[in-house]
């Protein structure tokens, strides 16, 4: 599994310059709401995902900053050392041992990492957009060609979209983009169905544990492409393509329904049940992404006990206790319950504190 050992932070959002070593197992961060706790973890994410998980790339500089950059020591399954640098400022760099990367996607999966953060509400209340790219961020990460395929997809989807933006698009040129794009989508959907089917029966079992038994909970993966083939949906809406400027059917509309009890969860699930539900996914994701590739990922946990009852707290720390985790990263704004928590679990922990972008190791 990867490790964490070090990490440089330098002008990433409130963070002017920080230098922290950290444990192999656990690393538990607090302070207030608004000195940097979440910031710090999405520079770890960012190492492994080359983007951050909030925010475009701008608007991670600091401000008054002409970049910013974060460099990673990380220790690898392999027994290897491995130095990983990005720096953003008219363009991004991102480097392996002082050697740049011809593609992004050569770096993803280098570095397995799962977050669970307030943020994923937004899977739950929102449009499926959000579902779509948190199944890419995870397929991505244990499939390079299917991340090819998406990259390939979305390129000429945006110029299909500018074609049919033209006012007079040649439709033999159409055709010429449908036939390219339809082994890229159906190539896509068998990704999203097999990892639907993979997760599923792993988020029911965490979800009972977190919770009790008291509810069920499913994860379906709808697409177009069930009831006609990819070149057929072109063909069906290629007249409403037209008028309406961009293409109405594909992958890119894909969803995942999220349900319990049989009935959408943003629906009939209230905030801790919710929070339940987007904590079994992301140990899901995780439990999925190690048996798949062998390497435990680095799990980033940010606030995590936030709008849980002490009954499903008690039942998530033993599930964390209870599992083979890898190197663990905890923020939390109570700093009492943190240590009374973690001494519970480990004696291979660290403990920071937060203050104005600067991290205090107790």
């Amino acid at each position: 599994m990867p490790v964490l050992r070090k990490i440089v932070v330098q002008n990433f959002r409130n963070i002017e310059l920080q230098e922290l070593d950290f444990s192999a197992k656990l690393n538990c961060i607090t302070g207030g709401n608004g000195e940097g706790k979440t910031n710090l973890l999405d520079a770890i994410w960012y190492l492994s995902m080359t983007k951050s998980a909030f925010t475009p790339d701008r608007l991670n500089i600091r401000y008054g900053a002409p970049s910013f950059a974060i460099s990673g020591t990380y220790d690898l399954s392999s027994g290897l050392s491995t130095r990983i640098a990005i720096q953003m400022d008219a363009e991004k760099k991102i480097r392996r041992d002082d050697k740049p990367y011809a593609r992004r996607s050569e770096h993803i999966g280098l570095l397995p990492v799962v977050m669970v953060s307030p943020s994923d509400v937004t899977m739950v209340s929102e449009s499926g957009d959000e579902r779509r790219r948190f199944a890419n961020s995870v397929i991505s990460q244990m499939d390079r060609e299917y991340l090819d395929a998406v990259q390939q997809y979305n390129r000429l989807l945006s110029q299909r979209n500018s074609l049919l933006r033209s006012g007079s698009p040649d439709e033999g040129l159409l055709d010429v983009m449908d036939e390219k794009l339809s082994p890229l989508a159906e190539r896509i959907s068998a990704g999203r169905e097999a990892f639907a089917k993979g997760i599923a029966p792993l988020v029911k079992d965490f979800y009972e544990r977190i919770s009790g038994g008291r509810e069920t909970v499913s994860v379906r993966y709808r697409t177009q492409l069930e009831k006609a083939s990819f070149k057929d949906l072109m063909a069906e809406n290629r007249q409403r393509d037209l008028a309406l400027g961009f293409t109405f059917a594909g992958v890119q509309r894909d969803d995942f329904a999220f349900e319990m009890n049989g009935h959408a969860i943003r629906n009939c699930g209230s905030q801790g049940q919710q929070k339940s539900f987007l904590v079994a996914l992301k140990f899901a994701q995780y439990g999925i992404m190690k048996e798949r590739s062998g390497v435990a990922p680095i799990l980033l946990l940010d606030d995590l006990f936030d709008k849980l009852d002490m009954g499903r707290v008690q039942n998530l720390l033993q599930t964390v206790a209870g599992e083979d985790f890898g190197q663990i990263f905890l923020s939390d704004s109570n700093k009492l319950r943190v240590n009374s928590i973690v001494d519970s679990i480990t004696e291979d922990r660290s403990y920071f504190e937060a203050a104005g972008g600067v991290f205090t190791r107790l």
